[in-house]
């Protein structure tokens, strides 16, 4: 694995980097539309770009999220840095599963579906090969569980 990838896996456990994370992602969502999804995450690790229904406003939302492939399917969690409340990305996901994936410049529909059970801690350990740190957000998120979810193309 190249340096820099390795060196953000390394920082991802430090409550530093995740309070950073939560000023970078704007950022990386810009950088996202200026490249039509081309260039997330500085290319450093798996991202895709998820567009979602706003449960209260209708209006399209769009978050750049770590992803790891489970066949046809990606799969992304609600890490939220380790936060207490769950994103909202993933409260929009449960009101409307019916979201786009732009990934490479390319959108592809999808209906996200909540994993659970053994289903659930599969697609856990997946994560954890990709971002190791989301083990260290799920303890400072103790009063909650992270949700996963499927991302299954429609």
């Amino acid at each position: 694995m190249p340096m820099l990838p390795r060196l953000a896996r390394y920082l991802g456990h430090r409550r530093w980097f995740a309070r950073m994370g939560k000023f970078l992602v704007p950022a990386d969502r810009a950088v996202a539309k200026l490249t039509k999804g081309r260039v997330v995450a500085l290319g450093l690790l798996p991202t895709l770009i998820l567009t979602t229904t706003g449960r209260k406003s209708g209006q399209p939302r769009t978050q750049p999220l770590l992803y790891v492939r489970d066949g046809e399917n990606f799969v992304v969690t609600g890490s939220n840095w380790g936060q207490q409340g769950h994103p909202a990305w993933s409260v929009n996901l449960l009101a409307t599963p019916d979201a786009v994936v732009t990934l490479d410049g390319r959108e592809l529909p999808v209906r996200g579906v909540l994993a659970d059970g053994a289903e659930r801690e599969r697609l856990w350990q997946l994560l954890l090969t990709v971002w190791p740190a989301y083990q260290t957000y799920q303890e400072r998120a103790s009063n909650r569980v992270i949700r996963i979810f499927s991302l299954v193309p429609r």
